[in-house]
């Protein structure tokens, strides 16, 4: 396929499809994320995404938006330049403060609007480093921060690569200058600050060799925070739960896991600390067990939530937590009494909420809460839920969503046994137009802990849909909903049970009439992308594959990646141990490789960096396979630019028409 597409017929007609979702919205908010409620209830805050044009980041930019809680509507406050988000509100309510980037992109500052009156935001106070997190005081005297420096990693969730962007007073570098790293680069710490909420008075806190990584205040006089002795991604995986002296900065450990935690929430009176354990695959997607931590001792004990998977909580009040997650396909949100132990289901959704996992915001004392809703054929919505009621408060509406809804005729769950007797969900869309059996497609999701759930189809496999393709989301044994167990069945394992589970559901699909055994493809990004890779490598039936950010070789991921002490972690143990280990699970080593596949990876990624793409290029190449490697020079860990996006679906609807046309 050529370097430049844009004059082909595929290409326009992929940019019409992306004109005919997008441009409807064009100058408005297209999408809401993180709500946060005012402490009176009567606002929500959040962050809003604005698309002007098919350029830049593929989800606008971000903005600062609030909507009433009598549904009278959404308000944008900010409008940058760059993007603002992250809104938090004071304890008193009378001033919201977000993370903007507006003076230097990528350095993201703390600013305030004060909330009765009109006028522009202030920077509250300008540090060195990025600023990633922030939070009040329960008696809003002092602001926690976490500041990332200008090295530091990016998440590969996030994107990978490197944060802070260029120095804005620094003089153009020229082009020949090295990329450099080094294992004593001070710029790639995490550390924690406290601002002064008055003066904007700013200072760092704790000890140089300690690495934050997320804080929270638990009362007025403690911050708890995950955190530990390296700053390279990887180090994220088996940092502790420790408490620090904000007047003095020291610290001790309250307590460690031989998986991850994450999301640390201390009370507004210091007496307890809830955190979420779980195995993660990803920083910023936890979804496990809730812990309740004694800050005093470390002492810990599990709160019994029926079978959810928590991937967010939020204290009420003293003894009050609400607390939200998966459990199977569906959302689930839990009230708990820490003192009883008494757990209180309140709210079952089938469409997903939050952007990673479910997330929402608890609202007074009651049971009420606000969070994002939204599925494949309903807009997104910012909602408050009462008594197990919900009551729109703002509608992401547009005629790009009804264009998305017009190439799906249906979507549906879809359970299936795997050979093991296993099991296994999934969700099954079929498109407008055909007729069944479809010509079908496997898309595997990331990580592999994470989830399929009920969210807006994206355009990656919108486009696909529009084009005559089913679309078939499994869950295999690995992904969130279904507890630790199940999350763990991949570590050791991978492409073993998760392949037979998706198989397994292929098989389902052509039993029921529904996929054509002759037409069946694959494709997924990150994790899913090692899976695009492999599957086709241990079952002949697919004819195309799309492998997007993939790891095809697990001993070059281990020493050439960020996340390398995961990797082998997820291998089951270091290269010099269990070597038959690392070639038993590269698809790059893999005897049959005979499936098209069009792989793609971006420069800046250093969780599944280039060179994975490339080797299996190389591979498929060399036995006679048609094969082609997209290298992107401005993205990192997935395509998430324009026009690379629209650049990016074109090769895929070209690759999957070109091996398995959707018209016999």
């Amino acid at each position: 396929m050529d370097r430049d597409l844009r004059q082909t017929p595929v290409y326009r007609d992929v940019e019409t499809f992306f004109k005919e979702l997008l441009e409807p919205a064009f100058g408005t908010i297209a999408d809401l994320s993180g709500p946060r409620v005012s402490p009176d209830g009567t606002m929500v805050a959040c962050t809003g995404s604005r698309l002007d044009a098919l350029e830049g980041p593929a989800g606008g930019h971000a903005r600062i938006c609030v909507a009433p809680a009598d549904g009278s509507g959404l308000r944008q406050l900010t409008d940058g330049p760059n993007d603002d988000a992250g809104p938090q509100w004071s304890p008193d309510g009378s001033t919201l403060t977000f993370l903007s980037d507006r003076a230097a992109a990528g350095r993201f500052q703390l600013y305030a609007l004060e909330t009765g009156v009109l006028g522009e935001a202030r920077l509250l106070t300008a540090v060195d480093g990025v600023v990633e997190h922030h939070q009040w005081s329960p008696d809003g005297s002092t602001i926690l921060m976490v500041v990332a420096g200008t090295s530091a990693e990016q998440a590969d969730a996030l994107g990978s690569g490197t944060l802070g962007g260029e120095d804005p007073g620094a003089a153009p570098a020229p082009p020949w200058l090295p990329e450099v790293e080094s294992s004593d680069d001070a710029d790639e710490r995490r550390a924690l600050w406290l601002v002064d909420a008055g003066s904007g008075e700013a200072r760092s806190i704790g000890r140089q060799d300690l690495n934050i990584w997320e804080a929270s205040w638990c009362g007025n006089d403690l911050i708890v925070a995950v955190a530990g002795a390296g700053t390279d991604e990887g180090a994220w995986y088996d940092a502790p739960l420790v408490a620090i002296d904000p007047s003095t900065g020291a610290d001790r450990v309250l307590t460690s896991s031989d998986v991850q935690l994450g999301w640390a929430q201390g009370s507004p009176d210091g007496r307890e600390v809830a955190v979420i354990e779980a195995v993660c695959s990803d920083r910023y997607v936890v979804a496990g067990q809730l812990l309740l931590v004694d800050p005093a001792s470390g002492a810990r004990r599990q709160v019994e939530t029926a079978g959810v998977d928590v991937s967010w909580s939020e204290w009420r009040g003293p003894g009050r937590l609400f607390a939200i997650g998966l459990r199977g396909l569906d959302t689930v949100a839990l009230e708990v009494d820490t003192a009883s132990g008494e757990v209180r289901e309140t709210w079952v959704w089938a469409e997903g909420c939050g952007d990673f996992s479910p997330f929402a915001s608890p609202i007074g004392t009651g049971d009420a809460f606000a969070a994002v809703v939204g599925g494949a054929t309903r807009p997104t919505t910012l909602t408050r839920v009462e008594a197990g009621a919900d009551q729109p408060l703002a509608t992401i509406a547009h005629a790009g969503n009804e264009r998305m809804w017009s190439a799906i005729a249906t979507r549906e769950r879809v359970t299936w046994t795997a050979p093991d007797g296993l099991e296994i969900e999934g969700f099954i869309t079929l498109p407008a137009t055909g007729t069944a059996p479809y010509p079908t497609i496997a898309y595997v999701h990331g990580g592999p802990i994470g989830a399929t759930t009920d969210h807006p189809m994206g355009a990656w496999s919108g486009a696909l849909l529009d084009r005559g393709y089913a679309m078939f989301q499994p869950n295999p044994r690995g992904s969130s909903g279904r507890g630790r167990e199940f999350a763990a069945r991949v570590i050791g394992d991978m492409g073993g049970g998760d392949a037979r589970d998706i198989l397994s559901g292929l098989d389902h699909l052509v039993e029921h009439g529904l996929a054509d055994p002759d037409r069946i493809g694959v494709m997924g990004g990150s994790y899913g992308g090692f899976m695009a890779a492999w599957l086709p490598t241990v079952d002949g039936r697919f004819q195309a594959a799309v492998s997007a950010s993939p790891v095809t070789d697990w001993y070059s991921e281990r020493f050439d990646s960020t996340l390398g002490s995961w990797a082998a972690d997820y291998v089951g143990g270091e290269p010099l141990d269990v070597p038959e280990a690392y070639v038993r699970q590269s698809p790059v080593l893999a005897k049959d490789l005979t499936t098209p596949t069009l792989l793609t990876a971006g420069l800046h990624d250093r969780a599944t960096p280039v060179g994975q793409a490339t080797e299996f290029y190389r591979a498929l190449r060399g036995r006679g396979v048609p094969a082609e490697v997209v290298r992107y020079p401005q993205e990192g860990h997935g395509v998430r630019n324009f026009p690379a996006l629209i650049d990016f679906v074109a090769r895929t609807v070209d690759w999957f028409e070109r091996f398995m046309p959707p018209g016999r």
